[in-house]
């Protein structure tokens, strides 16, 4: 017997679902724009250390990594994406990481929801965005059971953080804090950056509320300049903040199969997460995680291979992001990093009305059905609290390829979306 009911479904597992029913039912290739992954794979000088290291027959690239930090490897991603130089800094420590995924999970229990103490357990809070890509609100909320607020993004603020309407959040859940403020920044699926302003003002909230701050930051290494400003480059300078910021080479190298990332922050926080991380997993494969850790060792070469892959997507955003437009669609926000376009989904398409209740699903099952164009659909909130569906395209397949434009640009041609 079930004991976890088929309805809670992951989003992108049910877009697989959408993508096979298309196939099966036209013979076609979907026009994929769905894929949050990168489409490409590693720099040959990464593959090539990669090889190294698994042939190498030193013990530490082939046993258990638990925290190990080979060829000093957490330091110098914290270095190369958030610009933050550990050692200068007594109070902050970098750990290895076996992807963000898995670590957001562990978090929660990093900041003690599990601690004996009745009223702790029962009174926990995480505050996180909506619209996201939602993994800490399942986590915390779902499966640890701990109490959730939604801090909302709106295409208003063009999805930026609004300190204002976490406030506001807070108080409609009759909270005064928060024990953890969880947040995406550049977003997913909104994929805008933060200033060093907006941390500022989210860090004086948490100082004053003895709140923790983690920012899931994999999509740093691909933020355009000027921006972004990392949680990390702003954070160093408040001591009594306790933070954590992360990254990951899945998104920044064209690397997710690595499995392979680094968290820095305040030294307490990096303890406690090292703590529950010790009784979760045993730590990345070493032997990637040396690779990198003598890839990373030359930034200069580093840093252009993450301009070159940040190019790629540019060039591809540049020439989708028009088309859409011209197809009538409305941008949510603006893209800043990453691979990510966000757009209000219309009450009508094809000449025919969308539901009003579940419409961002209803537009994308449409799209899908008439065109093969696959996207994800969210929803959010507007600026007076109704619901704002939304669509997700990204480009994380080939869109300059002239067979899949003609069919891309057809398919937009039929959309003749009505708001």
């Amino acid at each position: 017997m079930r004991l976890i009911p088929p309805a809670g479904i992951n989003l992108f597992q049910l877009i697989y679902v959408l993508i096979r029913d298309y196939k099966e039912r036209t013979g076609l290739e979907p026009l994929n724009l769905s894929l949050g992954n990168p489409d490409g794979i590693p720099p040959a000088a990464i593959r090539a250390l990669k090889a190294k290291y698994a042939s190498d027959p030193g013990y530490d690239f082939h046993t258990y990594a638990e925290d190990k930090n080979l060829l000093g490897f957490a330091e110098k991603m914290v270095l190369i994406h958030g610009g933050l130089d550990v050692s200068a800094h007594t109070g902050l420590r970098a750990l290895p990481i076996a992807g963000i995924k898995t670590a957001s999970a562990m978090i929660p229990l990093a900041c003690g929801l599990h601690l004996p103490d009745k009223s702790r357990r029962d009174s926990f809070r995480v505050a996180s965005n909506l619209p996201a890509y939602d993994v800490i609100g399942t986590w915390s909320g779902s499966y640890l059971g701990a109490r959730r607020t939604v801090w909302p993004l709106a295409s208003s603020d063009n999805m930026r953080l609004n300190v204002a309407r976490l406030k506001d959040a807070l108080k409609k859940d009759g909270a005064d804090r928060a024990d953890l403020v969880f947040v995406i920044r550049p977003g997913n699926p909104a994929a805008v950056g933060a200033s060093a302003a907006d941390w500022k003002e989210l860090i004086a909230l948490c100082i004053e509320k003895r709140m923790r701050l983690v920012n899931d930051g994999a999509y740093a290494g691909l933020a355009a300049a000027g921006t972004h400003a990392t949680l990390a480059s702003v954070a160093k300078d408040f001591p009594e903040l306790e933070w954590l910021e992360l990254y990951s080479v899945s998104k920044s190298y064209n690397d997710p199969g690595a499995r392979l990332g680094a968290l820095v922050g305040s030294k307490d926080f990096v303890e406690d997460f090292a703590l529950v991380k010790g009784n979760t997993d045993s730590g990345p494969v070493p032997g990637v995680m040396a690779a990198y850790g003598e890839f990373l060792s030359d930034p200069a070469a580093a840093r252009r291979a993450l301009d070159e892959i940040r190019g790629l997507y540019e060039n591809r955003l540049a020439y989708l992001i028009p088309r859409l437009k011209a197809a009538g669609l409305r941008p949510a926000c603006s893209t800043e990093a990453g691979f990510f376009t966000l757009w209000h989904a219309p009450r009508s398409a094809f000449g025919r009305e969308l539901p009003l209740e579940g419409r961002h699903e209803a537009f994308n099952r449409a799209v899908i059905a008439e065109t093969g164009i696959v996207g994800v659909h969210f929803s959010s909130t507007s600026e007076t609290g109704s619901p704002e569906p939304l669509i997700r395209y990204a480009v994380c397949a080939d869109v300059l390829d002239g067979k899949f434009q003609a069919r891309l640009e057809a398919g937009l041609a039929k959309l003749k979306p009505l708001y």
